[in-house]
């Protein structure tokens, strides 16, 4: 079985996730380094009530971008309250729309 790594979304930002900058930082500090390594990585939302769509996009959306949608295989999301599941489904079907994963603008 494939060796996983939790980070707690709370712990992170809080029960409001709408810091884009510190989703990019997640990303780049813990998210990219663990997948890069071959973790399955679980996103736990546990304790966040609501994030902003310019959270979920700056968390995930280069990710996606450089890995492609597969990446999906080894990103879990873990007790998000509808409101963020809806947010996050939001951004997947953004980033599965042609064009949208190649397109080199808005970069977070």
């Amino acid at each position: 079985m494939k060796e996983e790594i939790i980070i707690k979304m709370s712990k992170e930002v809080g029960s409001f996730a709408e810091d884009k900058d510190k989703a990019k930082e997640i990303r780049l500090r813990i998210v990219e380094p663990a997948l890069d390594s071959g973790k399955h990585v679980i996103l736990d939302f546990g304790n966040v009530e609501a994030a902003t769509q310019s959270f979920i996009h700056a968390l995930i959306s280069e990710t996606i971008r450089k890995h492609t949608i597969d990446v999906l295989d080894h990103l879990s999301f873990k007790d998000c309250t509808s409101s963020v599941k809806g947010v996050i489904e939001i951004v997947i079907d953004y980033m599965q729309t042609p064009n949208k994963a190649s397109e080199n603008g808005n970069k977070s």
